[in-house]
């Protein structure tokens, strides 16, 4: 038997004697009176003196996450949401059935203490138990070194370890709560009302993405999980919501990498009589007020590199990107020319692909990686933007923008094709692109256009990618560090 089994194994005969002595090893609810940054807050300040005058008593409860065992008197700290304390424990001011408890119970249970806050000899703030009750037996130790633990598997995998293990893990999930919050109330300021649309749809669109696939019994029908839940909001506003948001989860079958996850969070809102300059100045607007309310500057430093939000943010058309960026202006000449660039880099090319594809490729190869600070790209093909809005002075661009820091998409938006005649000769493009094998291209959406040809009001609308927000501002290098449960591959 390996030391963690009969680890496992001593402490399940630990469950089994307090189960024979009638203890019970998960009692339903403790009656907490004061957390710990309660108790720091209230106390802190206070020297042995006045705590002994304080005389107050309080129960509180917590996770053991460390033991020093002396016999008659053991300390302990003990973990709560806020933080931890420590905790002294002594058989002559407890019962002796409460001591006995006690003396079952290991690192990673869970224990109620009541008692009064004191200083010990070396002025550590801590709780003198007066009683003390078993909240929850943990079977498993923690892992060996769990304070330090730093595998990447086992913090991916066993998230709830990692939460245990890493204070600054839970910083980051509590960090992007509240951006998500700040996100939330930024809308609802600006007059946009939250919606919920459909994850499970009949014809998977509003995304060039490969999607899952389900199948509903009751209905007899195939359904795709949601890639984006675009066409469905641009519904509501031909419907007369003239400013949605959604706070969603997509799904995309497609790579894993430290950038991408196949179920993502995004926000995707949209805005009648606006256009796409006016999303932009509204993202500038957005981010400054998450940056100040959860970072207190608009310069952050990511990975090494400072980032600054500062605006107005640079804009620049997609093809100028190409020349004066990714220094391959000779690729804008002709297919061939552009392959030929292609293949002296690391990019996959099909024998499908058109000019305007193969640029695209080139940019996320040359252009996308050297934009650090916040930069609009704008103008793209409206070859690569079926839903986009043609720009009414040349019309194979569109009026788009996508929005990159730290070498990566963080943000989509465009003004919002409402013309159902050429929205129909787009998605029909799409169809032949899936008939030559393009996984990615969208569907022909009948319903969405028969919506379109009731009117819909010059819209603009945007997504924007919250997971990859919260990387840049917890200067977490990997999307999973900023997701609880990441998927994983099976061992």
């Amino acid at each position: 038997m390996d030391n963690h089994s009969s680890v496992v194994k001593e402490r399940i005969e630990k469950a089994q004697k307090l189960k024979e002595t009638g203890r019970m090893l998960y009692p339903a609810g403790y009656n907490v009176e004061i957390t710990v940054s309660e108790a720091v807050k209230r106390y802190g300040n206070m020297d042995s003196e006045s705590l002994e005058k304080e005389k107050d008593i309080h129960s509180i409860a917590g996770r053991i996450i460390s033991w020093r065992d002396f016999g008659k008197a053991s300390f302990i700290h003990i973990k709560d949401r806020t933080g931890s304390i420590q905790v002294y424990i002594r058989k002559d001011r407890v019962s002796d059935e409460e001591f006995a408890t006690f003396r079952l119970m290991d690192i990673g249970d869970f224990i109620g203490i009541r008692g009064s806050v004191f200083r010990t000899r070396t002025n550590e703030l801590s709780i003198l138990a007066e009683s003390l009750s078993l909240l929850g037996k943990a079977l498993r130790p923690l892992p060996e070194k769990w304070h330090g633990l730093t595998d990447v598997e086992t913090r991916y995998r066993q998230r709830y370890i990692d939460l245990i293990a890493n204070d600054s893990v839970k910083d980051v999930f509590v960090l992007r709560s509240r951006i998500i919050q700040a996100i939330r109330q930024f809308f609802i300021e600006h007059d946009f009302l939250e919606v919920e649309t459909p994850m499970m749809h009949p014809i998977p669109g509003g995304a060039t993405a490969r999607p899952f696939k389900t199948y509903h019994n009751a209905l007899g029908m195939d359904l795709y999980l949601r890639v984006a839940p675009e066409l469905y909001l641009k519904r509501l506003v031909v419907g007369g919501m003239e400013r949605v948001f959604e706070i969603n989860r997509n799904f995309r079958n497609e790579g894993i990498s430290i950038k991408h996850n196949p179920e993502f969070t995004m926000i995707e809102f949209y805005m009648a009589y606006a256009t796409y300059e006016d999303l932009m100045a509204l993202t500038e607007e957005l981010f400054n007020r998450i940056l100040h309310e959860n970072c207190g500057s608009n310069i952050i430093q990511y990975q090494g590199n400072t980032i600054d939000f500062s605006p107005p943010w640079p804009r620049i058309p997609f093809f100028d990107s190409l020349i004066t960026i990714g220094k391959a202006g000779d690729a804008l000449e002709s297919r061939e020319k552009a392959l030929e660039i292609a293949d002296n880099l690391p990019i996959n090319l099909s024998q499908n692909e058109s000019h305007t594809e193969i640029l695209v490729k080139l940019f996320d190869h040359l252009v996308e990686p050297q934009l650090v600070n916040p930069t609009f790209v704008t103008g793209y093909p409206t070859e690569v933007s079926p839903l986009s809005r043609r720009n009414d002075g040349n019309p194979e661009i569109t009026d788009r923008f996508e929005l990159f820091i730290a070498g990566r998409e963080i943000a989509n938006g465009f003004t919002e094709l409402n013309d159902p005649v050429d929205q129909r000769e787009r998605f029909e493009r799409q169809v032949a692109l899936r008939e030559k094998g393009d996984e990615e291209a969208q569907f022909m959406d009948e319903d969405f256009l028969t919506a379109l040809e009731y009117g819909m009001p010059p819209t603009a609308g945007e997504g924007i990618g919250i997971d990859r927000v919260i990387m840049f501002l917890t200067d977490s290098p990997s999307i999973r560090d900023v997701i609880l449960f990441p998927h994983m591959r099976s061992r």
